[in-house]
């Protein structure tokens, strides 16, 4: 055997579970007649007083096997042999570990949520544009205009395929969705962003996919996405809530801004219990949305 091959080997057989010392012995004795321990450190370089500790070890393995007593002189199993009992070994050692692991799972009180994350603006773009790519039945989409123009085409892709927007838009947008909705978030408008620098991008697919992404001051940009149960309910449900307050506001806006004030900011304020003016119920009025 080649001095590289001997020594792959050697590498190979430390990566399965052998010390140095027992891969060493092993392909030293593979393929040769039986040695001696004194032989076989001559052979190998394993120092005399390791070698027969070594070779104790390899048999407890069914590694090698010990011919005589007197010397007592050791051979290699076949390799073939060898690597059958490492890999029934092995196999038995990952379905004791797969048990034990569900056991202690089940009795998790808490379980952890994986949520990989993304940190610049083009991964985020292309991880969402790849999943309108893939989506099939139905995309929740809540954006500003301007991170809403990088899908303008996948947009029109997915719709083409029968796929179904809910989509709420920070802002003017061009971008059109004839199969679903899409609503301009306007009941803020002008008002409590209007210094705000914050930028954000949600989208759900499927309901199996989703991706949350903000960046608090418009460019440094963090995002989770994951095809996580939790995760996609969570961010699912705050753009739906969102585009139904949006449509809402569509409906009454006049009503709205005269009960909580520009920007619906008293939504935000606790009600003043001295006032003498009751709040009137909001009446629906003939309007389009």
């Amino acid at each position: 055997m080649a001095v590289d091959g001997v020594g792959r080997a050697v590498e190979q057989l430390t990566e399965l579970g052998f010390s140095q010392y027992e891969a060493r012995a092993y392909v030293g004795l593979l393929g040769a007649e039986p040695m001696t321990g004194y032989a076989l450190a001559n052979r190998t370089g394993i120092p005399q007083p390791k070698v027969y500790e070594t070779l104790r070890r390899l048999e407890a393995k069914n590694a090698v096997g010990r011919v005589g007593d007197d010397p007592a002189r050791f051979v290699a199993v076949p390799a073939e042999q060898l690597l059958s009992t490492v890999d029934a070994q092995f196999r038995a050692r990952v379905i004791g570990t797969k048990q034990s692991l569900a056991e202690i799972d089940q009795r998790s009180a808490q379980r952890a949520h994986v949520l990989p994350s993304l940190t610049d603006w083009d991964s985020i773009a292309t991880r969402a544009a790849d999943m309108l790519r893939q989506a099939g039945r139905h995309v929740y989409l809540s954006t500003h205009a301007e991170q809403l123009a990088r899908f303008d085409a996948d947009i029109a892709d997915a719709q083409a395929r029968g796929v179904e927007f809910d989509l709420l838009c920070f802002g003017s947008s061009k971008v059109t969705v004839p199969r679903g909705r899409m609503l301009q978030h306007a009941s803020t408008e002008g008002m409590v962003y209007r210094h705000h620098q914050a930028r954000h991008l949600a989208v759900v697919v499927d309901s199996t996919d989703a991706l949350w992404a903000l960046a608090p001051n418009g460019s440094d940009w963090d995002a989770a996405v994951a095809a996580d149960p939790l995760f996609t309910a969570l961010v699912k449900g705050f753009i739906r809530h969102d585009l139904d307050v949006q449509q809402i506001y569509a409906d009454f806006p006049e009503e709205l801004r005269a009960r909580y004030g520009p920007g619906l900011q008293q939504l935000r304020r606790p009600a003043d219990p001295t006032s003498a003016q009751p709040s009137a119920p909001i009446e629906r009025t003939s309007r389009g949305a």
